[in-house]
């Protein structure tokens, strides 16, 4: 089984518009969403729910108001001023337990967060993994390790040979649990001084656990002397140009139907994804 991830140093460039309409050429995948920030595959591949699960996040202190005297050493210890009238708020504690440890009447218990929910679905295009995280919570780290854990488990069920997954944007923790040990992981760029510079803070992220990378530069023809630059930047690293794709308008078409791209178009930018698809294939076949 092979793990196909998809990512960007920054958001916008396209990543998820890529993974929808590679999962329209696709066979024999699992498809899973890591961006459980803000996860938007699920909109462009249209899931019928199977299966809803709890995720809990970090524990979060609770007082208990028929034990509690009102001392005040609770709201003294409390740094992040997550204690207003002897009551805990749950966005602001971050579940240090130092307030369980001050009250003198036992009346402070750190219990379990439901901090989100992941989902596994149906879709025209194969099973979806995938997620949403509570706002303001966090974890999001523990949350991607638990969709490519169900991934894998749903490939073996499945014998699927290929895992596809859309990763989230830049190199934070969530980035790094949805990169750690994948077979490729195909950076998404586009053409810009911003692009060029979080392309090389992921690939430099990509380098330091060792993960093999292809490079995919998006909307490439809007600006071809900084297209050049990411080019000639890629050849002096020995980094793989897997594909480049041009500005469509049957892109934000796609968008608006909310369908992958090569599922309703025949368009320069349809084209561009299968020829990426097919090198990518042959790069995986060499892993």
């Amino acid at each position: 089984m092979q793990e196909l991830l998809v990512i960007s140093g920054k958001g916008g460039t396209g990543k998820t518009s890529i993974v929808a309409a590679l999962a329209a050429l696709a066979a024999d995948k699992i498809l899973a969403d890591c961006d459980v920030d803000a996860a938007d595959l699920h909109l462009l591949l249209r899931p019928e729910v199977e299966s809803v699960n709890e995720f809990y996040g970090s524990n979060k202190a609770v007082i208990d108001a028929g034990i509690c005297t009102g001392c005040g050493r609770c709201l003294e210890v409390c740094r992040y001023e997550a204690i207003k009238e002897f009551r805990v708020n749950p966005v602001f504690c971050e579940g240090c337990g130092a307030c369980k440890l001050a009250c003198p009447s036992g009346a402070i218990t750190m219990e379990p967060n439901l901090a989100g929910y992941w989902y596994i679905s149906d879709t025209p295009y194969g099973p979806l993994v995938h997620a949403q995280l509570g706002i303001a919570e966090d974890n999001s780290g523990k949350l991607v390790t638990l969709v490519r854990q169900e991934a894998r488990r749903l490939a073996q069920e499945n014998n699927a040979s290929l895992i596809i997954t859309d990763g989230p944007p830049g190199i934070g923790c969530p980035v790094i649990s949805s990169l750690a040990g994948v077979t490729l992981a195909l950076v998404v760029t586009e053409p810009t001084v911003a692009g060029r510079h979080d392309l090389e803070r992921v690939l430099s992220l990509a380098s330091h656990f060792k993960v093999p990378v292809a490079v995919c530069i998006n909307k490439y023809d809007l600006a071809p002397e900084k297209t050049r630059e990411i080019e000639a930047y890629c050849r002096d690293a020995a980094i793989t140009i897997a594909g480049k794709i041009p500005f469509d308008a049957d892109v934000a078409r796609a968008l608006v139907n909310a369908v992958p791209l090569t599922a309703c178009s025949r368009g320069a930018a349809a084209r561009a994804v299968r020829a990426l698809w097919d090198s990518l294939q042959i790069h995986l076949e060499r892993l």
